[in-house]
Formats: structure tokens, C-alpha cells, sequence
């Protein structure tokens, strides 16, 4: 069960895209969803137009389908679709870059006390391709949320969106640097 504190990141995160709705021009974008835990962002993306791929961990999954549907049904043009993603696992047998690109990579509340962090930044470094924005809001406790950023900071151009002081939120937005 994620913790309300948790969601905190999520919460910025829809909010910044409904704000924003406008000039990030979601209709019909192709949004994938890292660590998509319970749907939230997933199901505003769905919400403002876009054709989201909303992913987990398997044993998530039946919980986030269940939101999605509930959430979106007969209310998006794009019905989300839910897959698994392990972090750095099987990337190029799930996600092949010949079949898969998409406009917007979003994260929010992914970085945490945790030894995946490499895992996470290879996926999101994979899932990036030129064109692709990845949204990504995080809560900072912790030194590892400061770590991640500054190895983000490495293979992605980053800009400061938006800021939350009172919840200790950031949102950023990286575009991967090519060669």
C-alpha cells in the first residue's frame, strides 16, 4: 500500500501536467509510465488525450489495470494499456526500440531509499530516444534522491520545472544528450 507521503510526487507531477496541458500537447501522445504504482499521473495523461503505457512490477499490476479502467473507461479517446517493466531487465525483449517510441517518459516517486537506482536510470536512458521528454517529479529525503540526480544530471539535459518547497517536490524535465 503506497503511503500518502508517497504520492506527494504524483500529485505535483498531475498537477504540473494539467497546468500545462497546452504546450505539452499530450492529444495523442505516446506516454510511458515508469513505476506506475496505483495510476494516478497515468490516468491524467489518459485523461488530457494521451495513449498511455502505464508500468510496474507484476505483482502491481491487476491493482493498476483495476484504477486505469475504473478511471478512464468511456472517459479517453486512448483506453491505457498496462505492462510489466522490471528496471533494467529484458528492455530490448519487451520494449524493442524498432517497435516502441515514445513522446513523454513520466516518473514520479521513483527514487527512493533503494539499490535499483542504476537499474532505473539504464531503463529511463533506454526508453529515451531523440524527441523523447521525461517528466520526472521526486520527493528529496534522502542523500541516494540527491545521488540520482546528480548521475540524471549526466545523460540528461535538465531543467527545473517546478518546485515545492512545503512538500520537499521537485519536477524536472530531462532530454537525453546524444553524442
Amino acid at each position: 500500500m503506497i503511503k500518502p507521503e508517497e504520492e506527494i510526487a504524483a500529485t505535483a507531477l498531475c498537477q504540473y501536467l494539467e497546468e500545462h496541458a497546452e504546450e505539452l500537447n499530450f492529444q495523442d501522445a505516446k506516454i510511458l509510465e515508469i513505476g506506475a504504482g496505483p495510476g494516478l499521473v497515468s490516468t491524467v495523461a489518459s485523461i488530457l488525450g494521451a495513449q498511455v503505457t502505464a508500468t510496474d512490477l507484476p505483482d502491481v499490476l491487476g491493482n493498476l489495470q483495476y484504477n486505469l479502467l475504473k478511471n478512464t473507461l468511456q472517459c479517453t479517446a486512448h483506453l491505457p494499456e498496462v505492462k510489466e517493466l522490471v528496471w533494467g531487465e529484458d528492455l530490448e525483449k519487451n520494449f524493442p526500440k524498432s517497435a516502441f517510441y515514445y513522446d513523454y517518459v513520466l516518473a514520479s516517486d521513483v527514487v527512493y531509499h533503494h539499490y535499483f537506482l542504476d537499474k532505473l536510470l539504464t531503463t529511463m536512458v533506454y526508453l529515451s530516444q531523440p524527441g523523447t521528454v521525461l517528466l520526472w517529479a521526486n520527493k528529496f529525503r534522502f542523500s541516494t534522491d540527491y545521488e540520482f540526480l546528480d548521475k540524471f544530471k549526466q545523460v540528461f539535459d535538465t531543467t527545473l520545472l517546478a518546485e515545492y518547497p512545503e512538500s520537499s517536490v521537485r519536477l524536472f524535465k530531462g532530454i537525453l544528450k546524444w553524442d
